[in-house]
């Protein structure tokens, strides 16, 4: 950034940098499940121990059909340095305690049953941690937007995280404590730009922002430190739009151009543009943020399309509406482009070395193509036999 010099920047770099929201979960989650992992050792233990042959999976699998307890996932062991999967570790074991007790009274060589009060603690961790996992999830999506939920769903972490403190489980309170400190490192302060994504959701605008500064700072909704808060907010969307506005003089066709060129119908838009000049460029988008402000708020769904409905209702603000879609752009996470570069190890490995970097391409390109255009109707994963099918298909007609 000094290189380039502050000055050529948008609002002089303040809204450039932001962290990746997923890694600054992981440092999070991770930070909490040091102080409790001893904790978990013994469920870790017993599903490295009945995972470690096919011999004691089978007869895990037994051992829940006679106890007509359903298998809907098997079992699966963590990874340490990963949280997530031990969340996944923990969420898959907990419905097979009755089957881990069952074996304990079968085979003496087991000696790692968790007990009464180790279950119901990782019981207590798994919905502390699904919060977490589900919120990593979204932020990692790649299909919609996620900028305009970022704000939201960190001031909710933060809101649980204040009520795990005064739990009287003392492991869960260290826990916490852990998180919070890390948490208020990196979000004691909400970037910007985040906070303006918030306020371009018309189911949210001002209120929710409100609403957040209050459940960050654990303070009331209506004090004036709020609204102060939000104040600022407001004021950098006007900055930004001063920006916008500048871009969008920098090239203004010859009016006598456009009629020359224009069909009859046109003459609406160069009159149009006409009135818009003879306005003042600060009230003209002065009153674009205050009209957006004072409509009233979109009804709130889960299913609703921030993008349609600037494209849409949108265009009552014209200058604001680049801004809203430049933002809406902006990804909280780097963790799909990071897949994206680790697939080619996936696919090249010390055995399998020698293709050629146009078969990597197709390879990679085949695989996000088949996930992309085939999925299943309940689970939204992509079906293996629907792929196989549509590949034999293809055979088929080349054949012939």
């Amino acid at each position: 950034m000094s290189k380039i010099g502050k000055s050529k920047l948008l609002c002089e770099g303040t809204l450039l940098h932001m962290c990746c929201c997923a890694h600054i979960l992981n440092l999070v989650v991770k930070d909490g499940l040091d102080a409790m992992k001893s904790a978990i050792e013994n469920i870790r233990e017993s599903v490295a121990y009945w995972t470690a042959s096919p011999k004691r999976i089978e007869t895990f699998e037994d051992m829940a059909k006679y106890n007509k307890v359903k298998i809907t996932r098997k079992l699966r062991l963590d990874c340490k340095t990963r949280w997530n999967s031990t969340f996944i570790m923990l969420d898959i074991a907990l419905p097979y305690r009755l089957v881990f007790e069952r074996l304990k009274e079968k085979d003496k060589q087991y000696e790692w049953l968790p007990s009464s009060e180790e279950w119901a603690f990782a019981t207590d961790v798994v919905e502390r941690l699904r919060l977490f996992y589900e919120v990593t999830e979204l932020f990692s999506g790649t299909g919609y937007v996620t900028t305009n939920v970022y704000f939201p769903k960190i001031c909710e972490i933060k809101m649980k995280m204040r009520q795990w403190e005064t739990s009287s489980n003392e492991i869960v309170q260290n826990m916490t404590k852990s998180m919070a400190v890390k948490f208020d490192k990196y979000w004691s302060d909400i970037q910007g730009l985040m906070a303006i994504a918030t306020l371009l959701d018309p189911r949210y605008t001002k209120q929710m922002l409100v609403a957040c500064f209050a459940m960050l700072h654990g303070i009331e909704p209506s004090c004036y430190e709020c609204t102060a808060k939000v104040d600022d907010i407001v004021a950098s969307l006007h900055s930004l739009l001063d920006h916008y506005e500048v871009e969008s003089e920098a090239y203004k066709p010859d009016e006598e151009s456009i009629l020359s060129t224009m069909k009859a119908p046109a003459i609406m838009s160069v009159f149009q543009n006409s009135v818009a000049q003879q306005m003042p460029a600060t009230a003209r988008l002065q009153g674009e943020i205050e009209q957006y402000l004072n409509d009233g708020l979109v009804p709130y769904t889960e299913k609703f399309n921030v993008l349609d409905w600037w494209k849409v209702a949108g265009t009552r603000y014209a200058t604001l509406r680049k801004v809203a879609r430049d933002i809406f752009g902006i990804p909280v996470t780097i963790v799909a482009s990071e897949s994206a570069f680790s697939t080619g190890g996936r696919k090249l490995k010390e055995h399998r070395s020698r293709l050629t970097s146009d078969m990597v391409e197709v390879l990679m390109c085949s695989q996000d193509w088949l996930r992309n255009k085939y999925k299943d109707a309940y689970t939204g994963e992509a079906s293996f036999w629907t792929c196989l099918q549509d590949i034999q298909e293809g055979i088929q007609d080349l054949a012939v």
